[in-house]
This record gives C-alpha cells, sequence and structure tokens, in this order.
C-alpha cells in the first residue's frame, strides 16, 4: 500500500478545479430567460414610427416578425438587434 503525501499547493489546485467545474455547472443550470415579445402598437411606441413606416419595414424585410391569428409579433431582441446594425455615429 502506497502513501501518497498532498501538499497545499495540491489542496489548493484542487479547490480550483472543484471551483471551475461548479461555475460551468450552474451556468448550465440558469434558466433561459423566455422571449418577449411586442405587439405592433408597442412597437410604433418604442420607435416613435407610424404604422405606415412599421409596415414598411416588415416588407422591406428589416423587421422580422410572427403573425398569429390577426396579431403580429415582433421579438424585442430583434428589434434591438436592428437598431444595432443600423446605428451609426458621425466623427
Amino acid at each position: 500500500m502506497a502513501v501518497e503525501i498532498l501538499t497545499t499547493d495540491d489542496l489548493y489546485e484542487f479547490k480550483l478545479e472543484l471551483l471551475e467545474e461548479m461555475k460551468k455547472v450552474i451556468q448550465s443550470l440558469k434558466p433561459q430567460e423566455p422571449k418577449r415579445y411586442l405587439k405592433s402598437s408597442e412597437v410604433m411606441e418604442l420607435l416613435s414610427i407610424s404604422p405606415g413606416t412599421l409596415q414598411n419595414l416588415r416588407l422591406n424585410g428589416t423587421l422580422p416578425y410572427s403573425k398569429i391569428g390577426g396579431i403580429i409579433l415582433y421579438e424585442e431582441k430583434e428589434i434591438e438587434r436592428v437598431l444595432e446594425e443600423n446605428k451609426f455615429s458621425l466623427r
């Protein structure tokens, strides 16, 4: 039977490995935020645009949407993505 001696460095390294594994497990358990959808009226108010402008954004493919029954819904993250992609600054 072989005897193995553990040093404080060994224990410290074990602790770091254990903490890293725990972080991975916790990250995998975090619930995903549910998608948030906005109605046309909410999008028009948010972006300060008219119904015609919103329709143009839909028709030309700028703003993706889903239609359930007669209700058109827009994913909030998609609106944010479109705003970021079309952002510009004057230099």
